[in-house]
């Protein structure tokens, strides 16, 4: 960095390259702090610290049009699918409609599930991870499953991932090809 003093100064041909390498150096500061090994002075480990706030800083924020957007979209989307998703997580999962208690079971679980998973940093769909604390109070209840609706649920959990793959890697081919 000390060659191009900011990270607008650096060749677009390098950019790539370089915002990766600095996302390697973050999480690699990371694991250090994390471990403690090896071990550092005090005065080290401050400097070491107050670097990786700084890469994060560079390369970890989100631009506000894409806040927007994403916020749109979920918005949009739940204006939208709003009561199918109801209907689908509140009677349809079980052969019976979800109680009081399963859904406070189910939401707890969620919490706790959605906490646990940032804890650890790793992605997780909200949607996902209620559907399957409803199954579960279903199941714990002996409410019984509508097989069919957890099919689907199951289906789609396995599908979204490699559609939003093709999807997100289209998109992006065709603004580049629309971006010059």
């Amino acid at each position: 960095m000390a060659l191009y003093k900011e990270l607008k100064h650096v060749p677009a041909d390098r950019t790539p390259n370089f915002r990766n390498d600095l996302y390697v150096v973050s999480e690699a500061l990371r694991l250090i702090q994390k471990s403690g090994k090896p071990a550092f002075a005090e005065a080290d480990a401050a400097v070491l610290a107050n670097y990786k706030t700084h890469i994060d800083n560079a390369t970890k924020f989100i631009p506000l049009w894409v806040k927007v957007a994403v916020a749109m979209a979920l918005g949009l989307g739940t204006m939208v699918g709003w009561k199918r998703i109801v209907v689908t997580v509140g009677s349809k999962i079980g052969k019976d409609h979800l109680t009081y208690a399963q859904g406070a079971a189910a939401e707890i679980t969620a919490m706790a599930t959605i906490g646990a998973a940032d804890w650890f940093g790793m992605p997780v769909s909200t949607t996902h991870v209620l559907s399957s604390g409803v199954a579960g109070t279903m199941a714990a209840n002996h409410s019984g499953l509508q097989w069919g609706t957890v099919r689907n649920l199951g289906m789609a959990w396995v599908l979204t991932l490699p559609a939003s793959i093709l999807l997100s890697g289209f998109l992006f081919w065709l603004f580049r090809q629309i971006g010059g």
